[in-house]
């Protein structure tokens, strides 16, 4: 009989072992560096505006207004987005199409596409990402204004010759113009 009560002891140490590694690998992709990730899927649509306080991947349809001022945006590769986006950082896998302005990053993958106007301190786009529109990376501090004090003279462009008439208007644009054609 005492060879049965010798067998039970080696076989009872193994399941022990096995349940922290599943505990830890099912709460890897929830979180994001100790923070709250929260996941639309991909048979979601919504219209309208979509704001929160949490880190936010979007597989789904999204139209409208996405504000995340605070936290991180992450289009997924199945994310199909058509609106006007503030955010933190914006990371793109999918399709965006509207104005992206983020705090303090905005990468665009290998297979992301977007279309519209970027405005963020740093700005990364990965060899056979898609962009159509224009870049406007400035300073950390000045990223969220507005004003015509925050944004560099021209919008940024150089500066164009300015022609002198004999009106006396600069390029062609007063009366004297008018007056010759």
């Amino acid at each position: 009989m005492w060879k049965r009560e010798e067998a039970a002891p080696s076989v009872s140490p193994s399941p022990p072992v096995e349940e922290p590694v599943s505990k830890i690998t099912t709460r890897q992709p929830t979180r994001r560096e100790g923070r709250d990730v929260v996941t639309i899927g991909k048979s979601i649509v919504i219209k309208g505006e979509l704001s929160g306080s949490e880190d936010l991947t979007i597989e789904g349809k999204v139209e409208g207004k996405i504000e995340l001022k605070q936290h991180i945006l992450t289009i997924g590769s199945h994310g199909r987005i058509r609106a006007q986006i503030f955010a933190k950082e914006v990371v793109v896998l999918g399709e965006v199409v509207g104005n992206v302005q983020a705090s303090e990053k905005i990468v665009i993958r290998d297979n992301g596409m977007v279309e519209g106007d970027l405005v963020a301190p740093r700005v990364a786009i990965a060899e056979g990402a898609r962009f159509r529109g224009g870049i406007d990376m400035q300073p950390e501090n000045g990223a969220g204004a507005t004003s015509d004090e925050a944004r560099p003279t021209g919008g940024g462009r150089p500066a164009q010759p300015k022609l002198r008439t004999k009106g006396g208007a600069a390029n062609g644009g007063g009366q004297g113009a008018a007056n010759r054609r």
